[in-house]
């Protein structure tokens, strides 16, 4: 678990503490969700921090965002077959190979979601947001499909019945009123 470090009170000096260990500073108990974006957040601005030259949030745009993707995928535990792996196309393998692991579609979708809120509750404006950049949902489209594809299973879109076509039809249709 990473554990952030809060300031104290600024008349009670300069220590910082450590939020794993010190509820009594937040009044309310953070869900899980916000928990984890407060993780998420603190981790990618300290990879913008890491940065030779420092990204300051200002200068963030989607390729900051693409380059932290990929980083991540250091620490992935999602066994991905490469195209030449005998495995490739087999949702069990019966056997380990030496394909990479990297970091789950679904891990990382969620992730730019935690980051694209994130983003906003700290002054970013939607309109600027690196996180919801084109470029960004094109790339998890590729992880996304990529990864289908070395495990065998394919994510297929849910087709709508007839019944839910009409009724979201007839949702969407103008309703001319009599005056």
């Amino acid at each position: 678990m990473m554990s952030i470090t809060i300031p104290k009170d600024p008349s009670e000096g300069s220590t910082s503490r450590s939020a794993s260990t010190d509820q009594s500073h937040h009044p309310a108990t953070l869900s899980r969700y916000e928990s984890q974006k407060r993780r998420d957040w603190n981790t990618f601005g300290q990879y913008l921090k890491n940065q030779r030259p420092p990204v300051s949030l200002a200068q963030c745009n989607f390729s900051h965002v693409l380059e932290f993707l990929r980083y991540l995928d250091q620490f992935g535990k999602t066994k991905v077959h490469i195209l030449g792996c005998v495995f490739f196309g087999q949702p069990d393998p019966p056997a380990p190979c030496t394909c990479p692991l990297r970091q789950a579609w679904g891990s990382l979708d969620a992730l730019i979601g935690r980051l694209r809120a994130a983003y906003e509750e700290n002054g970013g404006s939607p309109e600027n947001n690196p996180f919801g950049n084109g470029a960004i949902r094109v790339y998890l489209r590729e992880v996304k499909e990529c990864q289908a594809k070395a495990r065998g299973i394919p994510y297929k879109k849910k087709k709508k019945r007839k019944n839910q076509i009409k009724a979201s039809e007839e949702m969407k249709a103008p309703k001319l009123q009599a005056t």
